[in-house]
């Protein structure tokens, strides 16, 4: 079994009187993970939002018969909870009527759940998200040397944890995945009239990553209004497929100010997308692998380390450009990402010059664990 790191995040958020919720993608391992934690002890109460005799239980629920379902219990845990109308409510209603009760929820999708929870549970919930697995934990339980060798597989087939246990079967989970499975809340939820416009924004983000992504551009492509766009890269947002990068712009006139760019949380999804699992010493395309598994790393390492920090690019009209940066403390950490470990990288003189108090680093295969675990 693999370890994840949410797992003792969540033990130490224990007993502080606050929900804990436990977002993110289909098949990340939410389940799993709770029933590493939760499964087996006697004093736990375990509802599955799927079921509909739960969600018919949980329908008009009162403190009172709460109070006896979870009698002589000192937590309950919800699981796949955003099939469960008005959850929030619900969650609420136990961590104000019944305080000993430890009340963890997960769900598959944050644009239902959190917008559920978000406002009843103001103050009363620890809220996490759980992404693929990481690099730090595969290198805990392979070995860092095992799982370095590995790299080159990663950054073609990714993290998913049942892509990760099904060596030689990869392309088939993540046809599997990507055909339609993590986006069935959004068919669900939202009535996307459309679908394979949907498919066709995320072919088209898939081929730019690394480079700036337009809503008018991409509107081109698939042939929806901006608005329609931006609603669409916004529920692929939600559900933990994508997320942006905003651009840094304080100092310069010449800043791009309102670009972004945007990433897939997983290096096999943005490959099954586009349909091309070549092996990396085949590609033209390295440098996006590079940078999206690189970025995506970081995100995890920040949550699992409890590290806040902005993060953006830099890109200047000229194009004089910085990969990722990091603002932490009123520092500005600013990356370059180099899969070549030959290949030389310089700060330019006007981010130096308007941004005096940063760090600069290159990150390559020769160092990149100390950027990602």
């Amino acid at each position: 079994m693999i370890e994840r790191k949410m797992k003792e995040i969540l033990k130490s958020k224990e007993g502080t009187n606050k929900a804990l919720i436990v977002l993110g993608a289909r098949q990340t391992g939410k389940t799993t993970l709770l029933k590493m934690l939760y499964g087996n002890r006697n004093d736990v109460v375990w509802l599955n939002g799927d079921e509909p005799d739960i969600q018919n239980l949980l329908e008009n629920i009162t403190s009172t018969r709460l109070k006896t379902i979870l009698s002589e219990k000192k937590m309950v845990v919800i699981d796949e909870a955003q099939r469960i109308k008005d959850i929030g409510l619900k969650l609420k209603l136990i961590t104000d009527n019944i305080p000993e009760i430890q009340v963890v929820a997960s769900g598959s999708s944050s644009f239902d759940l959190a917008n559920f929870i978000n406002e009843p549970l103001t103050g009363r919930k620890w809220e996490f998200s759980l992404y693929p697995l990481s690099f730090s934990e595969m290198s805990a339980h392979n070995g860092f040397i095992e799982e370095n060798r590995m790299l080159p597989h990663r950054l073609i087939y990714g993290y998913y944890p049942e892509v990760v246990n099904s060596p030689g079967n990869e392309k088939e989970v993540l046809k599997q995945l990507s055909d339609s499975y993590l986006y069935k809340d959004i068919f669900t939820w939202e009535s996307i009239k459309k679908p394979e416009k949907l498919m066709k924004i995320l072919q088209a983000i898939a081929f730019q990553v690394g480079s700036e992504v337009s809503a008018n551009e991409l509107s081109n492509i698939v042939g929806l209004d901006n608005q329609t766009v931006e609603k669409y890269i916004q529920l692929l947002e939600q559900t933990y497929i994508v997320f942006r990068l905003g651009s840094l712009c304080r100092n310069l006139r010449k800043e791009l100010k309102r670009a972004r760019k945007i990433y897939f949380y997983d290096n096999g999804i943005r490959n099954s997308v586009i349909a091309n699992f070549a092996p990396v010493e085949l590609r033209n395309d390295v440098g996006q692998l590079w940078e999206n598994f690189l970025i995506s790393e970081r995100i995890k390492y920040l949550q699992n380390n409890g590290i806040f920090a902005n993060r953006y690019f830099w890109r200047t009209v000229e194009q004089q450009e910085i990969d990722y940066i990091e603002e932490m403390d009123g520092i500005l950490h600013a990356y370059e990402f180099k899969w070549n470990s030959g290949k030389k990288a310089y700060l330019t003189k006007t981010f130096a010059n308007s941004y005096p108090d940063h760090v600069f680093k290159v990150i390559n295969r020769d160092n990149y664990e100390t950027f990602v675990m």
